[in-house]
Parts: C-alpha cells; structure tokens; sequence
C-alpha cells in the first residue's frame, strides 16, 4: 500500500477538562497503587497494627482526618475537573497541582526506590495539570 492509500486513524481535538480530568484519574491511581505496594515493606504491617502512620507517627483522629482530607481533595478534582466554570477551574488546578507535586517531593525523600519512581510520576502528572491547567486555550470571540 502506498502513503496516499493509507486511510487516516481517525482522531480530534481532546477538551482541556478532559485531559486534566484524567490526569487527576491517573494521578490517584499512582497514589493508590504506591501506597498498595507499601504495605509489602517489611515491617508496615506491624506499624500499622500497632496504630503507626509512617513518618507521622501515631495514628490519630487528627492524623487521620488531616491524611483524608489530603486524599480526599484530587479524589474530587477528577469530578471537578469536569463540572468547574472554566476560569475557576484553571485556577484552582493550578494551585493544587503545585500543591500536590510540593507534597509529594517533600514525602518521596528517603523513600523505598518504588515509592520514589511513583512519585517522580505522580508530579510529572501534576506539573502537567499545571501547564495544561494555564495554558488553557482562550475562545475565540
């Protein structure tokens, strides 16, 4: 077959709130999966049921509420992402993709080397919110 018999793949333009919607989605995947994968350190398990939360030390309601709502907050971008005017969505995107890809560097040092690589993905993504988030294309008027 030559070039020009070849049909073209079928294809179009990605809305920006879909992209950051899935980014957010892809973000808490990694979350999800590199704090699974934690749970197989030797030794975790035992700090758990002795009521440890890592380097925050013991688990407390305040501990744990402040850990939900640190959680809780890109668990909801992913729907927001999706329902916010876009102005109000740029902006709040940018702030908590800066926010999360903070947290995440400040929590990934000294870490196990697979926690790192989830990590070093899970701020790829949320510095790419960012940019997407303020690069957003202004309409056409």
């Amino acid at each position: 077959m030559t070039k020009q018999n070849k049909a073209a793949l079928e294809d179009f333009q990605v809305p920006t709130r879909i992209k950051i919607n899935a980014l957010w989605a892809s973000t808490m995947f990694c979350y999800v999966y590199g704090d699974y994968f934690g749970l197989f350190s030797p030794g975790t398990l035992m700090e758990m049921n002795a009521g440890i939360m890592g380097p925050l030390g013991t688990a407390t309601p305040t501990i744990m509420l402040s850990v939900s709502l640190m959680m809780i907050i890109p668990s909801v971008m992913v729907f927001l992402s999706l329902i916010l005017p876009a102005t109000a969505n740029r902006w709040i995107n940018v702030v908590l993709g800066l926010a999360y890809s903070a947290i995440m560097l400040l929590t990934m040092m000294g870490a196990p080397l697979f926690y790192v690589f989830f990590g070093v993905v899970e701020v790829c993504l949320t510095l790419t919110i960012v940019w997407y988030s303020w690069s957003w294309p202004r309409e056409k008027i």
